[in-house]
């Protein structure tokens, strides 16, 4: 009699602000879902990415990195990642070769929890021999309940062990999402994510932390499609340095951001990007949720 058992469950993958996690679930899903720049806190919302096999589904999540939140906008970050290890039936504790860093709070939860953890050790193709074993070593006195795999995920090294490992631990269960079902995230934030990636490669300091990208638009049509974005920041100064001298910044912007979500969307764009002041908007509570700043997101 043929084999029907199917596995499938939720992998979140959590770790502290630039430890490559973004480069880890666009390497597992094998889709750039995440936005990846060499600046930290790079991601805002749980990002899910789905993974199909013939005997399985994977849903991964993308959280933001574990940190002290400073606004309320990082408080709610925060609570994605709480979150996370409440619904996961993997968690994936991705850390980087020599990293020591931790937060209390987040390695006590997880030394609590029943549900299986790997302890992912990233950037092997940057390490010595010596780092990568203090590293396991270190970490696996803090997890003692975890199994330890060491991956590149920027060169793929020991992905496809790491991802059979994922499915061995996966709980028996139907699909939860239909089999051609890439994410569960909309075009728009796709495009706004765009768009997000690019401020934060194009401008500095606290430009690209202050600025909330929203798509108020969106018009298919038969050559073309017609997105209007508008930029959200905190201050009349950084509205100054967004639009930048004579509109040549925020030109630029444009420019690459048109770029990137034609190849995105594989179709001729016309991108309009606006920008507007909401003065301290990261602390205020019914900016965060009309943002989608909410623990259910």
């Amino acid at each position: 009699m043929e084999n029907t058992t199917h596995k499938s469950g939720f992998v979140n993958i959590i770790g502290n602000p630039n430890v490559g996690k973004s480069t880890l679930m666009n390497r597992l899903v094998g889709e750039r879902l995440s936005i990846i720049t060499v600046k930290a806190q790079t991601t805002r919302h749980r990002i899910k990415g789905i993974v199909n096999g013939e005997d399985y589904q994977i849903v991964y999540s993308d959280l933001p990195g574990i940190l002290t939140p400073a606004y309320k906008m990082q408080e709610m970050m925060m609570r994605f990642v709480n979150e996370s290890l409440q619904d996961a039936d993997v968690v994936l504790y991705l850390v980087e070769c020599g990293e020591t860093n931790f937060r209390q709070e987040i390695i006590e939860k997880l030394q609590q929890l029943t549900i299986p953890i790997l302890l992912v050790i990233n950037k092997i193709d940057r390490s010595s021999e010596e780092i990568m074993a203090s590293t396991k070593e270190y970490w696996s006195n803090l997890l003692p309940k975890s199994k330890a795999i060491e991956i590149s995920a920027l060169t793929g090294h020991h992905i496809n062990l790491l991802l059979e490992k994922i499915i061995t631990l996966l709980p028996e269960s139907p699909p939860f999402f239909p089999k051609d079902v890439l994410t569960d995230r909309p075009t728009r934030f796709f495009i706004s994510e765009i768009i997000r990636e690019k401020i934060l490669l194009l401008y500095k300091k606290e430009i690209p932390y202050s600025v909330e990208v929203v798509i108020e638009s969106f018009k298919e049509e038969e050559d073309m499609v017609r997105i209007g974005a508008m930029l959200y920041c905190e201050r009349d100064s950084q509205k100054g340095i967004i639009i930048g001298n004579k509109g040549s910044a925020i030109k630029q912007l444009g420019i690459e951001s048109r770029k990137a979500i034609e190849e995105f969307l594989e179709k001729h764009i016309f991108l309009d990007i606006s920008v507007k002041v909401l003065k301290d908007w990261r602390n205020q509570d019914l900016l965060m949720q009309r943002f989608g700043y909410s623990v259910s997101g």
